[in-house]
């Protein structure tokens, strides 16, 4: 896209074509969209994900993936609590959004989520790995999770080495009431089902 294009796109957003998510799970089972290529629907825009460092944003840093994959490594613990953790998969939020979180703690079992994707009413928690990432996991991603009222939103921050944690969604202003950030030394009380929470220590999920 030419710097002259993306300027006028800019003053004029009017001028893209939005997707809902029904048309872009078409697309996708069209092959007009690979399945599993790193794209997600923001805002009804198909975009790239940014997952690795500020290097080459577009490819996933070592950091990053070992990041996510202590996420996942979470998992046991969180069946014995009624859920469980998917990894960079898509969550639906209907008209027009369909985002990947590196992670997403939803209520149930992979069998409750065979013929659909989880929506909001699902989620207990969403969890972005950020590095080059960052000013979108805190930008628009943090407006639509708050808007869906999504309860808790942690950013594992790997740029300042903290975890911040989003909490009290306010809907329709796009942000969270209670936002607090811990250091490596502290303990995250990560939500659960049925009122429960797994502690982690944040030096835990920090690479």
């Amino acid at each position: 896209m030419t710097t002259a294009l993306a300027q006028e796109l800019a003053v004029y957003p009017d001028l893209l074509y939005r997707y809902t998510v029904d048309q872009y799970h078409r697309m996708i089972a069209n092959g007009m969209i690979e399945e599993g290529a790193p794209f997600e629907l923001l805002d009804g825009q198909v975009v790239r994900k940014i997952r690795g460092g500020t290097d080459n944003p577009m490819t996933i840093n070592p950091q990053h993936a070992t990041a996510v994959t202590r996420l996942i490594e979470l998992n046991e613990n969180l069946k014995l609590l009624g859920c469980y953790l998917r990894g960079q998969s898509p969550i639906s939020i209907p008209p027009d959004d369909e985002p990947e979180p590196d992670g997403a703690i939803v209520r149930g079992t992979t069998e409750d989520y065979a013929e659909h994707h989880p929506g909001p009413a699902d989620v207990l928690c969403i969890i972005e790995v950020a590095d080059a990432s960052l000013s979108r996991d805190r930008g628009y991603k943090q407006k639509l999770y708050a808007n869906s009222g999504i309860e808790t939103y942690l950013i594992v921050n790997l740029v300042d080495q903290v975890v911040e944690v989003y909490t009290q969604p306010m809907k329709g202003k796009g942000r969270y009431a209670q936002v607090a950030t811990l250091t490596a030394k502290q303990t995250l009380a990560i939500p659960a089902a049925s009122g429960k929470a797994l502690s982690v220590p944040v030096k835990r999920l920090l690479v």
